[in-house]
């Protein structure tokens, strides 16, 4: 298990290598009616690059496109101290079924507008035009940040590798969202 970055540096900043890492601990929730433990690709993905980047892999879920079941474990989730954010991958596509932002962004006591800029534009770069057909959206509630990723194996490492990770890394600067966690419930 390693925390050193690739030899790339950091998307939009820079690594300060002399600072702390500081282990986020992430809950990952896989939304399919069709998914597995065992075929849960984009889950796993997610899971695997959690744990390389060094951070805790708090849980992991699968469920149905349910909103009441999907908003249910997110909740269960952000009522949790120890788990500091959430991703989530499936879901977020345009079909009737794809009903993982209705779930989730309730819940978001603020929305990360600018993450769905960001994802848009690094997704462009993947898929072109397609990227219209993603939700990906972001926000935090209770202290805990939550990600929604659509559920293609690519959008899940164009998310975390590009995006989520860099801001979930506490060396990453100008800023990184890790130093906000001991704010998020000022009132």
């Amino acid at each position: 298990m390693s925390n050193t970055p690739p030899d790339l540096p950091a998307p939009g900043g820079r690594m300060a290598m002399d600072l702390p890492f500081h282990p986020v601990r992430i809950a990952v929730l896989t939304v399919s009616d069709t998914r597995t433990l065992d075929n849960d690709t984009s889950g796993h993905i997610l899971a695997e690059r959690v744990k390389e980047a060094g951070h805790v892999l708090a849980d992991r879920a699968i469920l149905k496109d349910d909103k009441t079941a999907i908003a249910g474990k997110v909740s269960e989730w952000i009522a949790d101290p120890e788990v500091d954010a959430v991703i989530s991958t499936g879901g977020t596509g345009l079909t009737g079924r794809d009903v993982t932002p209705e779930a989730v962004m309730p819940l978001f006591e603020k929305h990360i507008e600018g993450f769905a800029v960001v994802w848009h534009m690094v997704s462009y770069q993947s898929v072109g035009l397609s990227t219209l057909q993603s939700r990906a959206c972001a926000g935090v509630a209770n202290g805990t940040f939550i990600f929604c990723l659509p559920g293609s194996n690519g959008a899940c490492r164009d998310g975390w590798d590009k995006v989520i990770r860099w801001q979930l890394d506490s060396r990453h600067m100008p800023c990184n969202m890790v130093e906000l966690m001991p704010r998020l419930l000022e009132k």
